[in-house]
């Protein structure tokens, strides 16, 4: 049976993302939310002019500047936030149950919830990058490297919220609790890690709090592709700190791992 375990999770990750799209609510809040929300910051705040550093630098514009957070919460929703509302309510309605009374491997049904993740946060951050390239007139980087690194931030920061979006589903007591359980944790990370308000702006402790989390250091890695060099200057320590964002990321990839593996069950817990 182990021989299967891949190509089955390979077949499922077309079966989770066509029930991904057929979620209207999931398609809302997870896949078009960030673009929804860079949409509406560079609306409201684009008439204050651009964000400028220092005197005698060239700024830029609201969009611009916003664009890295909304790139890296569109990996913790499509993550974290749908992994874990979405087993959640599995566990809840006994999917999880039938399932478990088949020859099916929870390594089968994990690959294809990962592989959904990375497939649609893919599509999702392609669809930001088009649209504020097109629709809002954000520049691109020109750079081969700046492109690796994106690469390496997207891959292991996708990676790292589908795990802890996996651990996080065996949190609520029921599917039904699993939104107002999961929504609120992601939502203050969102406020506290430099997606909707200036990470430079937060007190030192909210600064201090956010960087034990990975969403902090997932902004913080795209804002360093996506942003001027001279903006580094308004990270907590002054720089882009791409080292850092390594470990950070790697390390919640290994607590969500460890935590997946410990927890999961076919059945709720008090069932």
């Amino acid at each position: 049976m182990s021989t299967g375990i891949l190509p089955i999770g390979a077949s499922r990750i077309g079966y989770e993302t066509k029930g991904y799209f057929r979620s209207p609510d999931a398609v809302f809040f997870t896949f078009l939310f960030p673009i929804i929300m860079l949409g509406i910051f560079t609306a409201a705040f684009s008439a204050a002019g651009d964000i400028e550093v220092a005197p005698g630098v060239e700024g830029i514009s609201v969009g611009a500047y916003y664009l890295p957070g909304m790139l890296a919460a569109g990996m913790l929703l499509s993550g974290v936030q749908n992994l874990a509302v979405d087993i959640a309510t599995e566990k809840g309605d006994g999917t999880l149950k039938r399932l478990g009374g088949t020859p099916l491997s929870p390594v089968s049904y994990f690959l294809g919830k990962i592989g959904q993740v990375f497939v649609t946060a893919t599509l999702q951050a392609a669809l930001l990058l088009l649209v504020s390239a097109t629709l809002f007139g954000i520049a691109m980087p020109t750079e081969a490297g700046a492109w690796l690194t994106f690469a390496w931030v997207f891959v292991l920061g996708v990676a790292t919220s589908a795990l802890l979006g996996i651990a996080l589903s065996a949190v609520p007591r029921s599917g039904k609790s699993a939104t107002a359980v999961v929504i609120p944790i992601v939502l203050v990370l969102q406020f506290i890690s430099g997606v909707y308000l200036r990470f430079n702006i937060l007190p030192e402790w909210m600064q201090n709090v956010a960087s034990l989390f990975p969403l902090k250091w997932m902004a913080q890695g795209m804002r360093s592709v996506f942003l001027p060099d001279a903006f580094k200057v308004l990270e907590q320590q002054g720089e882009w700190e791409l080292g850092w964002v390594a470990f950070w990321l790697v390390a919640w990839l290994v607590v969500g791992l460890v935590i997946s593996r410990l927890t999961f069950r076919w059945i709720r817990r008090d069932a």
